[in-house]
């Protein structure tokens, strides 16, 4: 668990692709339906949008070196798009742009979008027609957004005041790249989900993102890139992979395992739909498209897909899954029961836990293959650390402890706008700069990392604390479970009480005591719920991570109510 040195090179994203693109020009690059890209036609039409930011004053402003950690010396763009090629179009033209893109939620309402986008100091916005009404709103009360693109994903829905059709920016003309001196300081930024709190955008230099999730090392076994032509010559001579990311592209994971995907020369395909998730079309695009690699976040992503590929099979008429190598998990706790269910289903593949966070980028992983699955425990990557209690002190192999999973090498610079949360979140312990977002985690004897859960969400109940993805975990192995999101609710008595929210599953109707017996036979009697609520839906955002806020304030009335 050694501190990651740094590179012979500093890398600059933009910078990445076009050495990629240069190589393997007329290889597919994103695949969407009918749709097929080469790195050639992205690399076009990345230049073509960048030069529009470019012409509309959008850029750098203020040098890196004459910032704090939590300015941003840019112009900011917001990216309000669904999945498709133009999301990867838009980060990639402002990287060449030196403007620096952030993740919008789009199932954000008009006070949440101003609340960000106030935040995010927006300059521009790439955005679908589909959001235009609520944005039309929006810009009322931020008059400040000049300059605004829109992709038509609705054809009833006209053009907004003010902005321009990304089709029409697209145009006929080959453009070259800008001629700019982009630079490794340049910024990516990534706001968190807000699940718990409001969210924060994470400011990284790029070339920090770069090798802490974005391609700069191979999750397989940490290697480092070290230079341009490294990139070069492993896109060239690689064996070009097709991944196929199912969350939604605003959320980290799915923008880093595509430019892990694109940094190797791979293709990356996305299903026809997506507006929501589709097991039937995601499962027909694996088929036809050949897909190597498929990326999920949790139960959420993961049992609607193994429940159609289970009524394929039992109805005759199984999908097609031989190119499948591999399913690769983050952002939220997959049962071992679903990877059980999938390595059943799929053959000779290794589903893979990945541990990270905004704050973070990539720091563990759990290999699970047939007859041999787990959950909870992960492998360190370079720099993967946990810390002690009160932020003093690294705790070694075997320290019977609880502490603080950390990060140190490749880290954020900061958050947004909050110099103290950044100081806090960012500590400097004997000289080394830390990431700590907030997860609880201990070493085991071998190295080991117990990742136990967020801090912000754990249940200190009669002086215990209790870690709600354990409670979670206990109860969705129950096969009349569907989903599930456990919660602290205040107690006169225990000061806080678990309460957990149940999605039942289709067609069942569970006792809720028999819910509690089935999780007493795996977590000790004290973490147990003192109350399940049963819900028609249990809410979570695109991306499959869980709205503790929605679910504490369910909790705390104490009513079984729709999602």
């Amino acid at each position: 668990m050694n501190s990651p040195g740094d590179t012979k090179t500093q890398f600059n994203l933009y910078s990445v692709f076009r050495s990629v693109a240069n190589q393997v020009g007329d290889r597919e690059c994103i695949v969407q339906g009918d749709l097929r890209l080469t790195y050639a036609d992205v690399l076009a039409n990345s230049n073509k949008l960048a030069r529009f930011l470019n012409s509309r004053g959008l850029g750098v402003k203020h040098a890196r070196q004459s910032l704090s950690n939590h300015e941003s010396g840019q112009d900011h763009v917001g990216i309000y798009l669904y999945n498709s090629n133009v999301y990867i179009e838009s980060m990639l033209a402002c990287f060449q742009s030196r403007c620096a893109p952030f993740n919008v939620n789009y199932r954000y309402v008009k006070d949440e979008l101003v609340y960000l986008l106030e935040d995010a100091r927006t300059n521009g916005l790439i955005f679908n027609s589909t959001f235009a009404g609520v944005l039309s709103e929006v810009l009322k009360e931020l008059p400040q957004i000049e300059v605004l693109v829109q992709v038509a994903d609705d054809p009833t829905i006209g053009l907004v005041d003010g902005a321009l059709w990304y089709e029409d920016i697209m145009g006929d003309d080959e453009l070259p790249s800008l001629d700019l001196d982009l630079s490794p300081d340049d910024l990516y930024i990534l706001y968190t989900g807000g699940t718990t709190g409001m969210p924060k955008g994470v400011l990284w230099r790029q070339h920090d993102i770069f090798m802490a999730a974005m391609g700069g090392r191979k999750i397989t076994n940490w290697e480092v890139v070290e230079d341009y032509k490294s990139i070069e010559d492993a896109a060239r001579e690689g064996s070009a992979l097709r991944s196929m990311p199912l969350p939604p592209l605003m959320h980290g994971a799915a923008q880093w395992m595509s430019f892990m995907g694109i940094t190797a020369g791979g293709t990356l395909v996305m299903p026809t739909n997506t507006k929501y998730l589709d097991p039937v079309d995601c499962w027909e695009t694996i088929a036809r498209e050949h897909v190597n690699i498929v990326a999920v976040v949790g139960d959420a992503m993961a049992r609607p897909l193994l429940e159609e590929l289970q009524r394929a099979s039992a109805s005759g008429t199984p999908y097609d899954t031989s190119s499948i190598l591999a399913v690769g998990n983050g952002g939220a706790p997959m049962s071992t029961q679903v990877k059980s269910k999938l390595l059943d289903l799929l053959g000779p593949i290794v589903v893979s836990d990945s541990v990270g966070s905004s704050e973070t980028g990539a720091q563990a992983s759990h290999i699970s293959v047939k007859d041999s699955v787990g959950s909870g425990t992960f492998q360190p990557g370079p720099g993967a650390v946990v810390v002690n209690e009160f932020m003093t002190r690294l705790l070694e192999p075997g320290d019977d402890e609880i502490g603080w999973l950390g990060q140190v090498g490749w880290v954020p610079l900061g958050y947004l706008g909050d110099p103290e949360k950044t100081s806090k979140t960012f500590p400097v312990i004997d000289g080394v700069r830390y990431s700590i977002p907030g997860d609880r985690a201990k070493v085991s004897q071998d190295g080991v990392i117990e990742l136990l859960g967020r801090d912000s969400i754990t249940i200190n109940s009669g002086g215990e604390k209790i870690f709600v993805e354990e409670v979670e975990l206990s109860l969705t192995s129950h096969p009349d479970v569907d989903d599930c999101v456990v919660v602290g609710r205040s107690s006169s008595k225990w000061g806080q009480e678990v309460v957990a929210i149940v999605q039942p599953r289709p067609g069942s109707n569970p006792d809720t005591n028999s819910l509690i017996e089935h999780a007493a036979t795996t977590i000790a009697r004290y973490k147990l719920p003192k109350e399940i609520l049963l819900v028609e839906r249990v809410q979570r955002s695109p991306a499959g991570k869980a709205d503790y806020r929605w679910a504490k304030a369910l909790a705390e009335s104490g009513q079984d109510l729709p999602g």
